[in-house]
């Protein structure tokens, strides 16, 4: 360990003093990124990073570590791609000449015997193997869009991986990630936001290409199944492979080249949200640490429960990415935020397409969680027999009565206390008449009652979640919208239903330009207490917050606030407008 931090620290120093030299001689020369429209950065910055971070990793390389004919294969095809994007950053290449390139590069890797071992055939894994080198060069680059993203990616990735080997008892691959690790920690130092310099393609080639070689190396004797072979790997490198996908699909559902730059990413999405770059750029670090940590979880997770693990995050990031699809991104007019969206419904006709295929999974997904959990992970023989015999059932019976019980006529952003009723009572009768059938196909003899209860129990909360998931997304990524600079401060008179009502279009529109304080109410039992994430005030603390706040606007949100109280605003100098519905 000590001469691992050792190495490690030494990089770092290495790629700091490397990283300041490119940055002063790419400025000298003119070796800028200039601002374009499609990309993010607003000013002249110096590219070339990626020179500091490969010299000062192939310089501790060579330094510390002795001859590896494996290693010397990723290292002389990372080369290559790193002298490709060298050129690429100064001439433009086409994205087919990169695309050979990387081709190139990952059948010498594969020539060197490095390969993923997941199926019986090694031609196949020949071509599953240059797909993922090729997938994640390419989805590295691709992340490389916003200030310290890729960058910091890479360095979680590197900080798993080295975690990995370590476990693995792998001293020496680990001892590679921790350069690595150090290379990306010195060139970080200039590129979060502020950044001063960025990778450019030869950094982010190089750095995707290595990741994946070296994730290869790993030794998984010591893993106790096949699926944690894979998604190890995977999950460690989560969130580059999720934004190329979201890339990908959301580019083709728009009609866009695929190789076309833009500020349709995962940060950009984030930011458009309302989130600050700097916010963005954290929440990725913080879903790549947790993703990380599922990987170091699967590993050595019987196969059962790698399955319902990967299963349900795999829902997750599906979700997610269908709510990050809904945001508008391209300012063109052309296309209307829904662009993943929109490619399911071409797929499937019908959005309940898609809400039926997500609760056929989730049916599965909670059938088989209440199996390992009535068992303890461990199912013996003749209740997997049960499990498999009696699963069709289970999902033809619980669409039936989800469909009979009306779940797929709500709207998953209104949802509301009548629908979630109904799917709890959708949900019991479906499992309720799933148990009645088992136990009389088995004469009560077999199957375990308490594997039903579970099932309620988690099937509720699953599809529960799923038609929360969007207002939950919201929730957690977004929080209040930030309010536009010219917004006016505004108080709401009144913490009722109305106040209810009209705080939510206030933030949900922030064209309407005001910026809420807070909500002012005669009932002092409410003061001091908040409302969708807002203070309720005593009244008689409006003259203060007017002078504090600048406010010249009150909101009255119900039309049993008497004229005597307009009055007394309009002695503040304030002017109250008073919320009405009306219909004609």
């Amino acid at each position: 360990m000590w001469l691992a931090a050792s190495v490690g620290a030494f990089t770092l120093l290495l790629s700091l003093g490397l990283t300041y030299l490119v940055r002063a001689q790419a400025t000298r020369f003119g070796f800028v990124a200039a601002p374009r429209q499609d990309r993010w950065h607003q000013r002249p910055t110096a590219l070339m990073g990626g020179i500091a971070i490969y010299a000062a990793f192939l310089t501790s390389y060579f330094w510390v570590f002795p001859h590896s004919p494996k290693m010397v294969a990723i290292l002389v095809a990372g080369t290559l791609l790193f002298v490709t994007g060298l050129l690429d950053d100064l001439v433009q290449f086409k994205p087919y000449i990169k695309l050979v390139m990387q081709l190139v590069a990952a059948a010498i890797t594969v020539y060197s015997g490095l390969r993923l071992q997941l199926t019986g055939s090694e031609l196949l894994n020949d071509f599953i193997t240059i797909f993922w080198l090729v997938g994640l060069t390419n989805a590295v680059n691709l992340l490389d869009n916003m200030d310290g993203l890729a960058g910091g990616i890479s360095l979680i990735a590197c900080v798993y991986l080295s975690l990995t080997f370590y476990l693995n008892g792998q001293v020496y691959e680990a001892m590679l990630t921790v350069l690595l690790a150090g290379a990306l920690l010195g060139f970080l130092v200039f590129n979060f936001k502020p950044a001063s310099i960025f990778m450019g393609d030869c950094g982010s080639m190089f750095l995707g290409y290595t990741l994946g070689g070296i994730a290869l190396l790993s030794n998984y004797g010591f893993t106790r199944n096949l699926a944690s072979v894979f998604l190890t790997p995977v999950l460690i490198l989560m969130i580059p492979i999720f934004d190329t996908c979201l890339v990908t699909i959301t580019r083709k559902g728009a009609g866009r080249p695929v190789s076309q730059g833009g500020r349709d990413h995962t940060s950009h999405r984030l930011v458009a949200l309302g989130m600050s770059e700097r916010k963005a750029v954290l929440v990725l670090y913080v879903l790549a640490a947790m993703s990380g940590a599922l990987a170091l979880l699967v590993r050595g997770a019987r196969l059962e429960v790698t399955v319902l693990v990967a299963s349900g995050f795999a829902l997750t990031i599906i979700m997610l990415g269908l709510y990050l699809g809904k945001v508008r991104v391209y300012a063109d007019g052309r296309h209307h935020g829904n662009e993943l969206v929109n490619v399911l419904k071409d797929f499937a006709y019908k959005r309940r397409v898609f809400e039926i295929l997500l609760d056929f999974c989730l049916i599965v997904l909670a059938y088989f969680g209440a199996y390992l959990l009535r068992f303890e992970s461990e199912l013996p023989a003749e209740q997997w027999d049960i499990f498999i015999r009696t699963l069709p059932l289970i999902i033809a019976i619980q669409l039936l009565l989800f469909l009979a019980g009306g779940i797929y006529r709500g709207l998953w952003r209104y949802i509301g206390i009548d629908d979630f009723l109904a799917l709890a009572r959708a949900v019991g009768l479906g499992v309720a008449v799933s148990a009645l059938m088992v136990f009389s196909a088995y004469r009560f003899r077999g199957p375990s009652r308490v594997v039903f209860i579970i099932d309620a129990l988690l099937l509720l909360v699953f599809i529960a979640a799923s038609r929360l998931s969007f207002r939950l997304f919201a929730a957690l990524l977004v929080g209040q919208r930030v309010a536009q600079p010219n917004a006016r401060p505004v108080l709401i008179y009144g913490a009722g239903d109305g106040g209810d009502f009209l705080i939510r279009e206030l933030v949900n529109h922030p064209e309407l330009h005001y910026r809420p304080i807070g909500f002012i109410d005669d009932d002092e039992r409410k003061a001091g207490k908040l409302m969708r994430g807002y203070r309720i005030f005593s009244s008689a603390l409006l003259p203060e917050l007017v002078e504090e706040h600048g406010v010249s606007e009150v909101l009255v949100s119900s039309i049993k606030v008497p004229e005597s109280k307009l009055d007394f605003l309009r002695g503040l100098g304030l002017a109250p407008k008073r919320l009405r519905i009306q219909l004609e």
